[in-house]
């Protein structure tokens, strides 16, 4: 046989090879190691609720998981997680599209203020952040209250981006409703979690590849404007969409979502130094795993699931030790750890509210 280009190419890349042939907890579709996290290095995280997955992990394995906004003195440790404490880096919960990422930079160093200061609660007795309408129960009691609130969550977010060694951004959705007076961009549609619906005020958008990629970027510039030395994972959230506002079933928008994420992840990743693209989305969904990797409800990821990712992240990105398995990790704190993951996922996913009616709740 004559040689041609592919003769010499590695196992990863046939299908056959790789896949196929290979068992499903040892499919590995991480082929370039360029970024390597030590143990001192703090990292940041930020994103869907699946991104909430990664912290837990790095914190187990004895990395530095970066917090920079603490639990209040006041709120009990055991409440901390109902108020979004240590979720995140800091507290401004789910930042599902790039928009809303990009938008908290340039609030956060006062170069774009939103119009829309707060929402009330749906029963009118509270104050709702529109940008964090679920971090904590109920919302604030005063304006005053929430305002000195977000002040402190500010200066939280801006010792985070110019502190961080790494940043891990889990992009989860292109479909978002913004603000037809100034285009602030919110987690969830208004009316939902805090504030009242009024198509005059509020419209529906769906993020095109190049707007996704285009805002990432900006944001990327604009992090290391402060902090140089900044390297940044991206990935894209496996969870499928809980509803679409499209006029198309939700299992298409689904598709057309995720597609339009990873293509602008890989974009980005070209388009900037120091930016690698971890593929928790396929390693989760691909066809290899048969399904095994969805629960029941075919949205949430299981734990083997997440072990799986996990144990790909800390391989390719971290001196973790080989010989000591992610799963033992979890083992350690397994009935625990998925009885407070539960909680956390669904206080924190915002887009969860959207099927309440559907739920009965």
């Amino acid at each position: 046989m004559k040689n041609h280009p592919y003769r010499n190419l590695p196992d990863s890349s046939f299908w056959k090879r790789s896949l196929a042939n290979v068992a499903i907890a040892d499919v590995d579709p991480v082929v370039k190691d360029e970024l390597h996290i030590l143990k001192t290095d703090k990292i940041a995280t930020a994103g869907s609720c699946f991104a909430q997955h990664i912290s837990h992990y790095l914190s187990k394995s004895g990395y530095t998981y970066f917090v920079t906004e603490n639990r209040h003195p006041i709120i009990p440790e055991h409440l901390a997680a109902k108020y979004n404490y240590g979720t995140f880096t800091a507290r401004y919960g789910n930042l599902y599209t790039t928009k809303q990422l990009l938008q908290l930079y340039k609030r956060v160093y006062h170069t774009f203020t939103p119009k829309e200061n707060f929402w009330k609660s749906l029963d009118g007795n509270y104050f709702i952040d529109p940008f964090r309408p679920q971090i904590q129960p109920n919302g604030f009691h005063t304006l005053q209250e929430l305002e000195l609130d977000r002040k402190q969550h500010f200066l939280n977010v801006r010792k985070a981006f110019e502190n961080l060694d790494y940043f891990v951004y889990t992009l989860g959705l292109t479909e978002a409703w913004v603000s037809n007076e100034d285009g602030a961009v919110y987690p969830i549609c208004p009316g939902v979690a805090g504030g009242t619906f009024d198509e005059s005020k509020y419209s529906f958008k769906n993020f095109t590849v190049e707007e996704v990629t285009n805002d990432m970027l900006e944001f990327i510039d604009l992090l290391r404007s402060v902090n140089p030395k900044a390297k940044l994972i991206i990935t894209v959230s496996p969870v499928p969409l809980i509803a679409t506002y499209e006029k198309k079933h939700v299992l298409v928008s689904t598709t057309y979502s995720k597609s339009v994420l990873i293509v602008s992840c890989e974009q980005i990743a070209k388009s900037r130094k120091n930016v690698t693209y971890f593929p928790s989305f396929e390693i989760i969904t691909g066809n290899y795993t048969k399904g095994k990797y969805f629960g029941a409800d075919l949205r949430s990821v299981t734990e083997e699931g997440v072990n799986h990712v996990m144990k790909l992240f800390m391989k390719h990105y971290t001196d973790f030790d080989a010989t000591e398995k992610v799963a033992d990790v979890v083992t350690q704190t397994k009935d625990t750890y998925i009885q407070e993951m539960e909680k956390i996922v669904e206080v924190m996913c915002d887009e969860e509210i959207l099927d309440n009616k559907n739920e009965g709740k």
